[in-house]
């Protein structure tokens, strides 16, 4: 039993197709995936369906994009095994998609004014299967340098960060509520790589909202990080998760299966698993 609860498709900001995905994990042995794709749990039936070919179990899941207003930082809620109709979740979600969406095209529009070469058709394009435009696949229509070079960083830091043209952020959604939203579907609530966002301060307040878990595997996690999560586990009671956070070629370089979840944490999310 082997699982990446943690992979991006094309319904978000992943570059690769479902089918891909799926093709990808078999190779790797993995038994159980989970496409936590930001915000939408659009692809989940097609990566059930894609999954089951190949004998792999997907189990439900969505990425949640919060914050936490009270440090004002970036918070990221997983969700899992959520009911099939995840009306909490799709309530809360799809405003933040719009206001994703319509930041995008501003974005792009921004880009035209100021003499980049970027067609919104070819964007559209790059974002055709789940519909939301992502900085992922403005970038795409930029540049043919790969996500990890220097070239690649530079433009977009120069473009999406500091005085860039394109830095205007969205309101994202309060990571309580997207807490509650999951345990109210039916699903288990887990706060994603608290090493990277530095959200482990808020630990506390979300257990208070119904958390579940932790992901502890993950690339951006060092030994102190790890540390830190099995300590806030053992205290507050919570599983600890793992995963890739793969994004093809719009992510880090890493593939599937890199980092796996512990196995404790599949055989309690595969017992409440939903089958849609």
């Amino acid at each position: 039993m082997k699982a990446d609860l943690h992979v991006h498709s094309n319904y978000s900001d992943g570059s690769n197709t479902v089918e891909e995905i799926m093709e990808l994990a078999e190779q790797k042995g993995i038994t159980h995936i989970s496409l936590v794709d930001h915000d939408t749990v659009q692809g989940i039936e097609h990566a059930q369906e894609a999954g089951a070919s190949r004998g792999i179990t997907v189990i439900p899941a969505v990425e949640i994009s919060a914050y936490d207003f009270k440090r004002n930082r970036k918070v990221h809620i997983l969700g899992y095994a959520f009911n099939k109709e995840a009306e909490h979740i799709q309530r809360l979600c799809t405003p933040l998609l719009q206001r994703r969406h319509e930041n995008s095209l501003w974005q792009v529009e921004q880009l035209q004014r100021n003499g980049f070469q970027v067609e919104l058709d070819e964007v559209k394009k790059q974002a055709a299967q789940g519909g939301t435009i992502y900085k992922q696949h403005i970038m795409a229509c930029l540049t043919d340098a790969h996500f990890s070079t220097q070239e690649y960083k530079h433009m977009y830091k120069s473009l999406f960060r500091g005085d860039g043209i394109c830095a205007r952020d969205i309101k994202y959604v309060d990571a309580n509520d997207a807490v509650k939203a999951i345990k109210r579907d039916g699903g288990y609530a887990v706060l994603a790589h608290p090493g990277q966002l530095d959200s482990f301060d808020m630990i506390p307040e979300l257990v208070q909202s119904g958390l579940d878990g932790i992901e502890r595997n993950h690339y951006d996690h060092i030994v102190q990080d790890i540390v830190k999560v099995e300590s806030y586990a053992a205290e507050y009671r919570l599983f600890m998760t793992g995963g890739s956070d793969y994004h093809g070629d719009f992510g880090t370089p890493i593939e599937i299966g890199d980092f796996d979840s512990p196995v404790k944490s599949i055989q309690l999310l595969f017992s409440n698993i939903k089958v849609l």
